[in-house]
């Protein structure tokens, strides 16, 4: 099993969710997040491709560099279906600038589901 990572922008959610539904992986987790990448961001451009959308305007960190708003997936799936997500997630997100995001891979040692105790594979399906 593998923990597939996403960081991407948030104005991306929405079409990333529905890709991912529709390439039938529908269990996944979002969350608002932070952060910023090694790469200056002109934040102006940011500004305003986040019109109508505060919570994607940047965030100063008085003791440091501006945040950027993202959403981050969590999406644990089995080995051999670690490529798909990975090309759902390329094909949505990439427009070929800065702050597309980032994909981490992780291993997943064992899941357990608390309801029944299931574990392994049997806790994903």
């Amino acid at each position: 099993m593998k923990e597939i990572v996403a960081m991407i922008r948030i104005n991306m959610i929405n079409q990333t969710r529905q890709a991912l539904v529709e390439a039938g992986f529908s269990a996944f987790t979002v969350r608002k997040v932070l952060g910023r990448g090694k790469g200056e961001v002109d934040f102006r451009v940011l500004s305003a491709a986040a019109e109508g959308l505060p919570d994607a305007l940047p965030h100063l960190n008085n003791d440091g560099p501006m945040l950027v708003a993202k959403r981050q997936l969590n999406i644990v799936v089995e080995d051999n279906q670690v490529e798909k997500v990975v090309e759902t997630l390329i094909k949505i997100n990439k427009t070929g600038n800065r702050g597309d995001g980032k994909i981490f891979i992780v291993p997943i040692d064992d899941a357990v589901r608390v309801r029944t105790r299931e574990e392994g594979s049997a806790a994903l399906a």
